[in-house]
């Protein structure tokens, strides 16, 4: 029978960190003095004594090793508890929200998504937006740990390949994945913290460029702002392309190269494809956007590079409203939402690694075609992959396809337009943030989608940022019988 007493220690622990980092917020409305601390207080107390109490019943089970099935429930049960307690602060709080939108928008906070039902930004007290920045920062740094330690070893969507790199975790998942977190916290905040210092360096207040700090390293996209990063067109545009660039990249390379190991970095065929890939939209639609502002060259390149960068990625951030670019660079922005940054980082939707793997996939079966005795194997970063590799990266994008269309159809059904509803489905299987169209574009937020609607997406954005499989596999009448 499945020992449930390991995954629910490690929930609780996390479920009590996340009560203590309300004190940061608890603090910034302290100081502020706007009278919203004891949003915080309560919400803190609340969520610390539930991830106490269920750590303490848990206790017994710890010190044990996960299996795999233990593993594949404790990767999504996390991501599902942890954005119900998050939601306390916004339900409590000045905006107000109910639980579907309080929910959402720290689901959409957890995964890093970026999506938003909060109008008004502007005028929120500073707790409730430190707090969303923080979910998102600590959505991120999970996410890393995750798609590190635990995806190689399950298996998911071609993971596999990087289970050497990630390092070996097999039979000792736990006190490895400790390790491991370790090395990548020291990174991740010493990135976000140096993120920080150059807006501050660029003109932001400490408190903007803290909280977008945070938000752009976790590739999340969360503004203080309704005009999100439109608020601070000019350097820091491109210095937050930068920064969205690193946290797009694998961590584990940063691992190797304060470890000594520099040469991984530069050699790495997913971060070369990845930003070869953003070089190339970067020319086309800046060439694009020339031809329609002739006179400001500069604001073109700045504005494509920003915007390709912040959706590539993942971050969901804009700086303008794209959907007046025209028809083609709308088709062009969809579709970038769709490949992501590189595997191991904060960057979501399908991952460059897997784009490369496929294509040495038909590549390999065009030469088996002209060469119907010769001997051809897939190669990805100079080694050969198997066929395991090759299944499961098939797999994902097929998933990913029918989730989205399912996605999709649901949405429609709750009444949402066509453009909304398969701009929607995208958006949140992918984890970028703003849709298309005039109510989730990147001029809107998702306030006035119905509560139907509200709660695919959430289902649908823990489901992309798990990549998939991880959810599916514990849906499945097999994984509950093994």
């Amino acid at each position: 029978m499945l020992d449930f007493r390991p995954i629910g220690y490690v929930i609780g622990l996390l479920v009590l960190i996340l009560g203590a980092m309300m004190v940061f917020p608890f603090l910034a409305d302290l100081i502020e003095g706007r009278g919203e601390w004891p949003v915080f207080l309560e919400s803190g107390i609340i969520t610390m004594l539930a991830g106490a109490l269920l750590a303490l019943s848990c206790g017994s089970g710890n010190g044990r090793g996960l299996s795999i099935q233990q593993t594949f429930l404790l990767t999504t049960t996390v991501w599902g508890a942890l954005p119900i307690f998050g939601a306390l602060p916004l339900m409590l709080g000045a905006t107000e929200l109910s639980f579907t939108d309080a929910f959402f928008e720290a689901m959409s906070g957890m995964t890093t998504t970026g999506s938003t039902v909060i109008s008004g930004l502007d005028d929120l007290p500073k707790g409730l937006l430190l707090w969303r920045g923080i979910l998102q920062w600590l959505g991120g740094i999970g996410i890393i740990v995750v798609a590190m330690v635990f995806l190689p070893e399950l298996r998911v969507g071609g993971m596999q390949i990087f289970r050497s790199e990630a390092f070996d975790t097999m039979g000792k998942i736990l006190p490895r994945a400790q390790a491991i977190a370790k090395q990548i916290s020291l990174i991740y905040l010493g990135l976000t913290i140096t993120c920080m210092v150059v807006y501050l360096i660029l003109g932001m207040g400490f408190f903007d460029a803290l909280v977008h700090a945070m938000t752009t390293m976790s590739t999340g996209g969360f503004s203080n702002y309704d005009a999100s990063f439109g608020t601070f067109s000019g350097p820091a545009e491109y210095a937050a392309s930068i920064f969205m660039i690193f946290a797009a990249m694998p961590f584990v390379r940063y691992v190797q190269l304060v470890n000594g190991k520099a040469t991984p970095l530069f050699r790495d065929s997913q971060i070369r494809a990845f930003l070869g890939t953003i070089v190339v939209l970067v020319v086309v639609t800046s060439g694009v956007l020339i031809t329609i502002f002739p006179h400001h060259p500069e604001q073109a390149v700045r504005e494509a590079l920003f915007n390709i960068t912040s959706i590539i990625s993942g971050t969901g951030y804009a700086s303008v409203d794209y959907m007046e670019w025209g028809n083609f660079l709308i088709m062009v922005f969809f579709f970038i939402g769709l490949i992501g940054g590189c595997a191991g980082s904060t960057a979501c939707s399908v991952k460059i690694f897997r784009y490369q793997l496929l294509f040495a996939s038909i590549r390999v079966q065009i030469q088996r075609i002209r060469s119907p005795h010769g001997i051809f194997v897939p190669r990805f970063d100079g080694r050969a992959v198997g066929q395991d590799v090759l299944t499961s990266v098939i797999s994902f994008f097929m998933f990913f396809i029918v989730t989205m269309g399912i996605v999709a159809w649901a949405l429609a059904l709750t009444g949402l337009d066509f453009v909304t509803a398969i701009s929607g489905a995208a958006t949140a299987v992918a984890n970028v943030g703003p849709g298309l169209g005039e109510t989730i574009g990147p001029a809107g937020n998702f306030s006035s989608l119905n509560d139907a609607a509200k709660w695919i997406l959430s289902c649908a954005m823990l489901i992309g940022r798990l990549e998939l499989m991880a959810v599916y596999a514990i849906l499945t009448l097999r994984f509950w019988r093994a």
